[in-house]
């Protein structure tokens, strides 16, 4: 099985396989196989057919409801067949190179693939919700000029199993498993880390639907937020096989701006995304678009441009809120964030046409894991000193 890879061009990626790298070990990973896929690995692993059944709805059960991570725990598998799996399969988990949290709580994690691509996630605590960001790619191809991330260049997607990974991984750090849905912590995903999620479009459907199964993580897709920066052709296919929350990337309301700081407008202009917002299944009043807007000084926050932003909004009658980010500084960027007067102005316009325009509060500037901040830790720490801390880790550990 090839694993795509997509080379960055100007605007858009151009897709080419690259070969999928088997486990060093030749083992199978059953993170992010459907009940389908693990009934045929284990039945041409030479399982009866009703016997691979059985086994694996048993499997995805401790896997996916109970949070199992290695065969043994497994009671209503016989001990005799223990062995059998723990010789063929596993049950994976991202490598943890790196784990921080934030003086207000949020936690960052830098992960590291089996062939050694590094990528990271973020859990966002809040009273009444958490939500973990999830990435969707090494790297990103966009290059959109305020983002940190779009400073790396794509190396690969992420499989499913990788993607679904982040999710199992935070769950046994929060210690919330068996999986059930009164009183976790983890209650909402988006998919806003690294990557633009509507360019590995089948793999983020497919770890998405193993995350909103009833029978395992049990995540409503009330509670999944999608974000893209402008993929038009990809946006109702979303609607229709995925069908979470959609949130846009706009940052801007003119050509001009747009094209400077999310260069996809080039490709699939303001127009174009707006229609295809307009035309995403499922957007109602009570499941409204939000549009993502990061607040750059002197660049995109005039008056002028929340007007515009409410005449567009009112053009395509959308049922839409606008997230106001104030933009998080990285080093070597060319912006700077607009001033809190200003943020509260744009939003104050907004507001006072009928549409709710919150001002997001930044969470974890200062281990860089605020929006637009993430970007691998590894390109900025060598490889040696990361093999070295895991490797103190280890020892800690005994």
């Amino acid at each position: 099985m090839n694993a795509p890879m997509q080379i960055p061009g100007g605007i858009d990626p151009v897709p080419v396989p690259r070969a999928a790298v088997p486990r060093a070990d030749g083992r199978v990973d059953l993170i992010g196989l459907t009940r389908d896929q693990l009934r045929a690995l284990l039945a041409d692993a030479g399982l009866e057919p009703k016997q691979a059944k059985l086994r694996a709805k048993q499997l995805w059960h401790w896997i996916y409801n109970r949070g199992a991570t290695g065969f043994t725990a497994m009671t209503d598998i016989a001990k005799t067949m223990h062995p059998w799996l723990e010789e063929r399969f596993v049950i994976g988990r991202p490598e943890v190179v790196t784990a921080q949290v934030s003086t207000d709580g949020t936690r960052k994690w830098l992960l590291r693939s089996d062939d050694g691509q590094d990528y990271e996630m973020v859990f966002i605590p809040d009273a009444d919700r958490g939500t973990l960001c999830v990435s969707s790619q090494v790297g990103c191809t966009l290059n959109c000029r305020f983002c940190h991330t779009g400073t790396m260049k794509l190396v690969r997607n992420l499989t499913a199993g990788e993607i679904v990974g982040q999710v199992m991984l935070a769950r046994d750090a929060l210690g919330e498993w068996p999986s059930q849905p009164e009183g976790r912590m983890l209650t909402n995903i988006v998919m806003m880390g690294m990557g633009e999620p509507l360019y590995n479009f089948d793999n983020v459907r497919d770890a998405l639907t193993l995350v909103m199964d009833g029978d395992g993580l049990a995540l409503s897709k009330r509670r999944i937020t999608l974000s893209t920066s402008g993929v038009v052709p990809m946006m109702e296919k979303a609607g229709k096989e995925i069908g979470v929350n959609l949130a846009v990337s706009l940052h801007a309301v003119t050509k001009e701006i747009r094209d400077e700081i999310v260069p996809i407008n080039r490709k699939y202009g303001i127009e174009d995304l707006l229609s295809a917002c307009a035309a995403y299944p499922g957007a109602n009043n009570a499941r409204r678009i939000t549009f993502e807007y990061v607040m750059l000084k002197d660049k995109n926050d005039s008056d002028e441009d929340a007007r515009e932003l409410v005449r567009l909004i009112r053009k395509y009658k959308l049922p839409a809120k606008v997230n106001l980010i104030p933009f998080n500084p990285w080093p070597g960027v060319p912006y700077e964030c607009s001033t809190d007067e200003r943020i509260q102005r744009f939003s104050d316009i907004i507001f006072k046409a009928g549409i709710s325009a919150p001002v997001r509060q930044p969470r974890g500037r200062d281990i860089m894991a605020a929006c637009g901040q993430l970007k691998s830790a590894s390109e900025k720490i060598s490889r040696a000193e990361l093999d070295r801390r895991a490797e103190e880790k280890q020892a800690a550990l005994g």
